[in-house]
């Protein structure tokens, strides 16, 4: 490994891109951390030894006067799911005896989580939990301070941090085995966006479920999460006569298919039926009651601060996504699915 050294004193971030890792993965190697593979270990001493760095012995020792504060970083924290996860977390942190400042962002740019976590550290919180529900998500993980510990909810993230999740390909699969097994030929699915890493993960689901059954696998239709957008795309799913089953990326979206489907004068569930995701407190009030996927938004929190304080705690915490700290969701049944309707 070769390289000059920069001409200011090398930092953690030289390192990390010498060595073509993430800055974290330095700090578990300056840290003695247990879980570096020790290809990747031997590349950032390499690094650490090329350009001379010197960690910084100050910042080592802050985590000594943090407070008992956790920060949470969000994003789209208007909607159902991210809004439940950052309750769920919040209340998880206080049972713990930790207060929870909140960043709320528009969106996970590197730039807006810098910004965050800038703020964050300012007021000396303890760790941090990141609700990383989009793809930009994935390279803002990499701009993370390297001492602060750090965990990301997600749907769909692969960032080397530990990592809580709903498993939302599941979710999917349950909702459209469900259709198919009412009886109905295939499953058409008004997804998410498609920056939206939960969105494509209930797209994966939904595909790998029809696949796996031999049956067609209609166009993906995308919506916006909104029910505007499921009554815009639902108004063509209505009018074609081959449509018996949808299942919808999340509850809203399903609001605005079943208001469509009524305007076109098909009836729900006796000529099509609709399945949502989320499963809002709403849902069973809806006309009629929606079968939806039910998250574990509670389980989420408890899992998230638990993992946290385990890296508070210096004990080993796996990174990624792992069993233990994945969430399985629930398929409620309600009266807006039922077999098709006789040929």
């Amino acid at each position: 490994m070769a390289a000059q050294r920069p001409d200011r004193a090398p930092v953690m971030h030289d390192v990390a891109r010498l060595a073509g890792v993430s800055h974290q993965t330095v700090s578990r190697v300056l840290n003695d951390h247990p879980h570096v593979r020790e290809e990747t270990r031997r590349r950032v001493e390499e690094a650490i030894a090329t350009l001379g760095y010197r960690p910084n012995a100050a910042a080592r020792t802050l985590v000594t006067s943090r407070t008992r504060t956790l920060g949470v970083v969000a994003a789209g924290t208007t909607l159902f799911g991210p809004a439940s996860t950052m309750l769920a977390i919040e209340q998880a942190a206080r049972s713990h005896g930790y207060s929870v400042t909140v960043a709320s962002l528009p969106d996970l740019s590197t730039e807006a989580v810098s910004e965050a976590f800038g703020y964050l550290e300012s007021l000396r919180v303890a760790g941090v939990v990141v609700i990383a529900p989009q793809r930009t998500a994935a390279d803002a993980m990499l701009e993370l301070p390297a001492d602060l510990p750090v965990v990301a909810v997600d749907g769909g993230l692969d960032a080397d941090l530990p990592i809580v999740c709903v498993d939302q390909a599941e979710g999917a699969r349950l909702m459209t085995e469900h259709l198919l097994a009412l009886g109905h030929r295939t499953v058409h699915h008004v997804a998410g966006p498609a920056d939206w890493l939960e969105a494509e993960e209930r797209v994966v689901g939904w595909r790998q479920m029809l696949e796996a059954a031999g049956r067609p696998v209609p166009e993906v239709v995308r919506g916006d999460w909104s029910a505007r957008s499921g009554y815009e795309r639902g108004r063509a799913l209505a009018a074609d006569p081959d449509v018996t089953a949808v299942f919808t990326a999340n509850d809203q979206v399903a609001l605005g298919v079943l208001r469509a489907l009524e305007e076109a004068g098909r009836r729900v569930p006796g000529d099509v039926s609709v399945g949502g995701f989320d499963d809002v407190p709403e849902a069973e009030f809806y006309g009629p009651g929606l079968t939806s996927v039910r998250q574990g938004f509670g389980d989420v929190g408890e899992r998230s601060i638990a993992t946290l304080l385990s890296l508070l705690e210096g004990r080993a915490v796996e990174l990624g996504r792992v069993p233990s700290r994945t969430v399985a969701p629930r398929l409620v049944r309600r009266r807006s699915t039922a077999p098709p309707p006789p040929r």
